[in-house]
């Protein structure tokens, strides 16, 4: 089981909080001595937890890319930013929406709960919404039959995971407006299909096209496993040659989004 650590983080504030507000009311008045330890640890790291539960609910959340699956949008050891309250306000622990502000449109990038493991947290790109009907044939996108554009570029070979390289074709695709690159594997078959969007809930492909595990196996994801909007990469490590990826540090992600409907 992962580690929850908003939970985590919840019950470190809820903690510190009740231990610093007995001192208060009950304590401190009468306090003669030194201050204990863990009183004096709580009043110190209460505010700061605090701040960082109320930032990380509520305006953003960092996340690590750990799969190839958005190549070569987002690549794995990117760590991205992720807009919190895009798409409403919600509690942390139960994430339920208190408060909405917009919803996911077709070409962003969303951070959301996996629906099969909800303890997974998993990034696509949003490709359709609710009402749309969404095709793929012949390794081409249509959204409600109208054919998202692609611009082949050319082969490209990257390395995956786990180190070995693929050599894949790489094209520009224009999907609602936002201008992105993806990889298709000359070598595997299209899987042609034809789905209509529940209301309510989104179909998240990768970019990857032919190396992601996405809404065309697993289904859809409900409204209430959104997580966040991605829009930046703010650190960039490169585990198969252990350095820095400077040219990727603060890069935004969908930098060039017009027309979204």
């Amino acid at each position: 089981m992962q580690f929850d650590f908003e939970l985590f983080l919840v019950l470190l504030v809820l903690i510190t909080g009740v231990i610093s507000l007995y001192d208060i009311i009950f304590m401190a008045k009468r306090r003669l001595g030194t201050m204990p330890k863990i009183i004096e640890y709580s009043h110190s790291f209460f505010p700061v937890l605090l701040i960082v539960l109320l930032l990380r609910s509520f305006l953003m959340e960092p996340f690590r890319i750990p799969t190839g699956s958005l190549e070569p949008s987002l690549i794995p050891g990117d760590f991205i930013a992720t807009n919190k309250f895009e798409y409403g306000l919600r509690l942390p622990v139960s994430h339920t929406k208190i408060f909405r502000i917009s919803e996911p449109k077709v070409g962003d990038i969303a951070v959301f709960k996996f629906p099969v493991e909800p303890d997974k947290n998993l990034i696509k790109r949003v490709v359709g919404v609710g009402g749309d009907k969404v095709a793929y044939q012949n390794k081409v996108l249509y959204i409600n039959g109208v054919e998202q554009p692609q611009k082949y570029l050319g082969r490209e070979t990257f390395i995956d995971e786990n180190g070995s390289p693929v050599t894949v074709d790489k094209a520009q695709e224009i999907i609602n407006g936002v201008k992105h690159d993806i990889y298709k594997n000359p070598e595997d078959p299209a899987q042609d299909f034809t789905v209509t969007v529940p209301q309510g809930e989104y179909f998240a492909m990768g970019d990857n096209r032919d190396n992601s595990l996405d809404s065309r196996y697993w289904g859809f994801v409900p409204e209430g496993n959104l997580i966040g909007k991605a829009f930046m990469i703010w650190f960039s490590w490169d585990k198969i040659n252990y350095k820095v990826r400077w040219n990727r540090m603060f890069e935004t992600i969908n930098k060039t989004e017009t027309n979204q409907r």
